[in-house]
């Protein structure tokens, strides 16, 4: 295949016809993802917390240490871990829950995207998935998790963050947490609190900046997903994504 017709993966089609019948045939395709989607199961066995965080932070960062005790802790009261499998705070988590449950009650989760520079999911992954598309790993983030953590990160965690704030906004996901941890993100909030809820006109609800719920300790946020645990037997979170 030449230079001309493949760039970054991605084959380009010249041919206005052919390129119609590609997104015809992909359009199709997520509805039928969007229709399979559709299906829950009524009685939920797993429930699974996930952490978005830093790839970049090292082990011998302090965070890195208070992530992997998070992880530990919440593996330890039976909850799965659900990262992005990849290095940094990611590791830090799924290396608390093999940690926290030496008796292989849970399982460690790796939703890895194809990248050039992650060759391979981090050690502490047990069950790894990898998608070709941010947007399918996503959705399968939303789709596997009960509730969501995010501690200190970059942009691909805004993005996860931003993708799960959206969708408890418009109520297709409903009765998850989401769960900010540390100063960064009391700052966003009160950001879009003062830029978009109080623009004039405004852009934004002032009610959707109380869906996230702050907090400064790990030992807070495992209070809220203990609460949150012990309605899960009751029926699983709605999700309509």
């Amino acid at each position: 295949m030449s230079d001309d017709t493949k760039n970054n993966g991605h084959i380009h089609l010249g041919n206005r016809e052919a390129s119609e019948l590609v997104e015809d045939a992909i359009v199709h395709l997520w509805s039928v993802v969007n229709d399979l989607n559709r299906l829950q199961d009524l009685c939920p066995r797993h429930y699974r917390v996930s952490i978005f965080g830093s790839a970049r932070l090292q082990p011998d960062d302090p965070i890195y240490a208070e992530v992997r005790d998070l992880a530990a802790r919440l593996a330890a009261l039976g909850c799965d871990i659900v990262t992005g499998g990849g290095p940094g705070l990611m590791q830090a988590a799924n290396e608390g829950e093999n940690i926290g449950d030496p008796e292989g009650k849970t399982r460690s989760y790796g939703i890895r995207v194809d990248l050039p520079f992650e060759e391979s999911a981090n050690p502490y992954v047990e069950k790894n998935y990898l998608h070709g598309t941010f947007h399918s790993r996503l959705h399968h983030f939303i789709r596997l998790s009960s509730a969501f953590i995010v501690v200190p990160g970059g942009i691909g965690t805004t993005l996860e963050t931003f993708m799960v704030w959206q969708l408890l906004q418009v109520e297709h996901i409903t009765d998850r947490p989401l769960i900010f941890v540390g100063d960064m993100w009391r700052e966003l909030i009160q950001w879009g609190r003062t830029h978009l809820a109080g623009h004039n006109p405004p852009l934004a609800s002032i009610k959707d900046f109380d869906m996230p719920q702050c907090v400064d300790t790990i030992d807070e946020a495992i209070e809220i997903i203990k609460a949150h645990k012990a309605k899960f037997s009751d029926g699983s979170p709605s999700i309509r994504y």
